[in-house]
């Protein structure tokens, strides 16, 4: 029979997102207090509370490897940091408003991050570069999931749309 086998507890603020890694031993949590938290999923016990955000974080997730944590905020940042060092290893700056979404690629190289301001962008995690700006929605973009291969990604609307983006891991650099 299934039932509560842990509870995790800390935030001071609404928990917005929780993920759990791949090989099940973590799990991240994101908060309207505008913080992150690691857990041990074992034990229970927080390894460590994420910073950095001004306002609340909207959503988390794990790398495919369960090596990195992406967060995505409300202060139209997201955020890389390192599990192992709880270290933040990058942040992307430039949409205009709330990261409602961010997701990696296969390989943890980078990120796509969905926007109210209607936009996708995809980010280099070791440089923090922007590489490419996906414009065609009329409205806020509220996900984003790249395919098994990296090479396209699907995005979704609140207009209505889905648009499925082609050759998205091309080395266009946007200046």
């Amino acid at each position: 029979s299934s039932g509560i086998n842990a509870e995790y507890g800390g935030h001071r603020g609404e928990i917005s997102n929780a993920v759990i890694s791949y090989d099940d031993s973590l799990i991240a949590s994101g908060s309207m207090d505008k913080s992150c938290k690691l857990w041990d999923s074992r034990s229970g016990g927080c390894i460590e509370t994420l910073y950095g955000h001004t306002d609340e974080v909207l959503d988390i997730s794990f790398d495919h490897r369960g090596r990195q944590l992406l967060s995505a905020s409300a202060d139209t940042t997201a955020r890389v940091f390192d599990v192992a060092t709880c270290k933040c290893l990058s942040t992307f700056v430039g949409h205009e408003r709330e990261i409602s979404k961010g997701t990696f690629n296969p390989s943890g190289a980078r990120v796509a991050t969905a926007s109210s301001d209607s936009t996708v962008r995809i980010w280099d995690v070791a440089s923090s570069t922007l590489i490419q700006a996906l414009e065609g929605h009329s409205d806020e973009v509220f996900s984003c999931q790249f395919n098994y291969a990296g090479d396209m990604l699907i995005s979704g609307s609140k207009d209505n749309t889905c648009r499925l983006w082609r050759d998205v891991n091309s080395e266009r650099i946007i200046p």
